[in-house]
Order: C-alpha cells, then structure tokens, then sequence
C-alpha cells in the first residue's frame, strides 16, 4: 500500500537530514582544525551530505521493511531486519563511497583506486550504515505505533460517541410514547365530560406532535426551542386544569441559545403536574427558571404542590433525564430533587454552558 507524503512533511524530512549533514560537517572540520590541520570543508561537506541524503532516499524502504515484519513477532523480525539490514547498509555503504571518489576523489588517502578507497574505509562506514538502519528503523517503528495508536484512541473516540447517541436516542424514544400516553389519558377524559376542551387539547395536541416530529433526530436543540415545546405542552394541560394552574417562565436572555438534550424540561414539568399540582385542591404555581452560572447552565423546575410522597421512588421522567445527562456530560453534570421550604417540590439541573450549533443536532 503506496503512502502519499505531503509536501510540508517531505520539507520537514529534508530540513532533518539537512541539519544532519551541516552538524556532522561541521564536527568533521572542526576535528581537523584541533588536529593542527586546514579545514576541507568541501570534501567533509561532499561526504556528509551524500550520506545522509542517500539515507533520506531509503527511508521509504526502511519504513516497507518494517511495516512487513510489524506483525509477526520477533522472530520474523529477526527474519526479515538482519538480512534487510546488511543490505540495505551494503547498498548505501556502496552508493556513498562511489559518489565521494567520483566527485572528490582520492584526496591525501594513499591508495590510487576505488577499490583500495572502498577497502580503506570499508569497516568503518559499515559498521555506521548499520547503525543508522537501526536507528532508522526504531524511529519510524515508533511513530508508526503512535500514529496506530492515535487511530485506535480516535476510533474508539468514535464508537463511544456512537454508543452514546445511540443511548440517548434510546431514552428520548422512550419519553415520546410515555407522554403521548399521559397527554391522550387527560382527552380521553375531557372527551365526554366537555368535548369543546377535549377538542382544544387534540388541536394543541397535533401542534405538540408537529414540534417533536420536527426534532426527532436532534439529540440536542435550542433552550428556546425547547421552551417552544414546552409552552405547547404546558397549553394543553393549561386547559386540562383551567385556572387552577399557573405558570412562570423566567430565561436569562443570554442562555436561550444553549444547547440542551431535547425534550429535557417537558418530563420534570409533567412530574411536577401529576405529583404535585393535580391532587391539590387550592390552584397552583409551576415556575421554569434558567440563569447561566459561569461555565454551567442552571435549569429549575419550581411547583408549589403537595410536595414529594415518603419513599417515592425515581420515576420514568427524572431516572431518563439524570441518564441521558451522564452519557452528554458525565460527573459534569448533576440533578437534584428536594422539597422546598415553602411548600412544594424542586429540581435542578446543572451542566456544562454550550451555544447551539447544528453539529449539536446530529
């Protein structure tokens, strides 16, 4: 499988083993000046850059040969390194010392031929070929590791997000057909009792059903969005309790553009309404309040009810909205249930501030 490099990361790799061979040239002539001699600056540049460039060249069949051996154990990466690695040393030792004779030539060496020349310096520059194949080698082993590691954390990255939608998606599923039920339970008895109201809450019924079929993908909306949702569901039930219920929606201006999971307020208010409010003789007060604090957007839910029963356990509504603010926001997010000091129940939401954008719908 051929690996497209791009033109920045080919310059960057030139930029490497150009410092390469500048730093080594200049450690070569450096020597010869401490050793009482003049500095060939030109023949210690020649050979430096030519080595160091040729293995700049192998550097794609390195990374092939290690990417041959990567899954077999070490073994086969015995198998195929040692034998690799002589000869790809061999091959750049060769290619090295012929570009060195032709372009300076012997110089003070005393020897009159290539074949003496490769002799003399044989020993040394293998046994450094064979350094830097290993070298090499590691080194794009080990970005090769980082790189599939990455790729598996991004991977998982992805199937956790995935599960997550999936989760939630699950939990706003299972609130539609609870409050579709709830809502059709209250017309079915209007129906004979006082057909005009059980025909108003069918008509604001459809407009409730046209809202949440509109968002029915969207794991995440609006607050105001979500409020719109909210009114048409607090219109039906406004007609459900006449004037023996009233209502007061109370949104800092700068959180109505936070994003929210959808459907989140409907269930708490409904809780409040059938736990709170419907068996209580005198009227009542429900109160939906929103305030950004810092980093976190504050929700609440406020009735002035019979309060909470002793022992109730946590029902569809609340248990499905503390569930799907884990999977959104983990141990950033928190509700609360308690009764209030004057009378009544509260619950309160908590969890990191976000404005609205569409990828918050997908």
């Amino acid at each position: 499988m051929s690996v497209r490099v791009s033109p920045r990361r080919m310059a960057i790799q030139f930029g490497l083993w150009t410092l390469l061979a500048a730093s080594y040239t200049l450690s070569g002539g450096l020597s010869q000046i401490s050793e009482g001699q003049a500095p060939n600056w030109w023949r210690v540049g020649v050979w430096n850059a030519s080595d160091f460039y040729l293995w700049m060249l192998l550097v794609p069949l390195v990374a092939w040969l290690g990417r041959q051996a990567a899954d077999g154990g070490w073994k086969r990466f015995a198998a195929v390194h040692v034998p690799a690695g002589l000869a790809v040393a061999l091959l750049q030792l060769l290619a090295h010392l012929a570009i060195f004779w032709n372009v300076c030539g012997p110089g003070r060496a005393p020897v009159s031929s290539f074949g003496g020349f490769l002799r003399m310096q044989f020993a040394y520059s293998y046994h450094f070929a064979l350094l830097l194949y290993w070298v090499i080698l590691v080194v794009l082993r080990g970005i090769e590791s980082q790189r599939r590691l990455r790729d598996e954390r991004l991977r998982s990255t992805q199937l956790e997000s995935q599960l997550a939608h999936a989760q939630l998606r699950t939990l706003r599923v299972q609130l539609q057909p609870h409050f579709l039920f709830n809502t059709l339970n209250a017309i079915s008895a209007l129906a004979l009792a006082d057909p005009h109201q059980a025909r108003l809450m069918i008509s604001r019924l459809s407009d409730l059903l046209r809202l949440t079929l509109e968002e029915r993908h969207a794991l995440e909306v609006p607050l105001s969005q979500e409020l719109e949702l909210l009114r048409c569901y607090l219109d039906i039930q406004q007609v459900r309790f006449q004037d023996r219920l009233s209502t007061q929606v109370d949104v800092d201006a700068d959180t109505v553009r936070a994003a929210v999971p959808s459907m989140i307020l409907q269930p708490l208010v409904e809780n409040a309404l059938r736990h709170g409010l419907l068996d209580k003789p005198e009227p009542g007060r429900l109160q939906i309040v929103s305030r950004r604090e810092g980093a976190q957007l504050y929700l609440r839910v406020d009735d002035d009810g019979l309060g909470l029963p002793e022992g109730m356990a946590e029902g569809l509504g609340l248990g499905n909205t503390r569930a799907r603010l884990k999977v959104l926001f983990g141990d950033a997010a928190s509700v609360a249930l308690a009764r209030r000091a004057e009378g009544g129940t509260r619950v309160e939401l908590r969890f990191p501030f976000r404005e609205y954008t569409a990828e918050h719908a997908a």
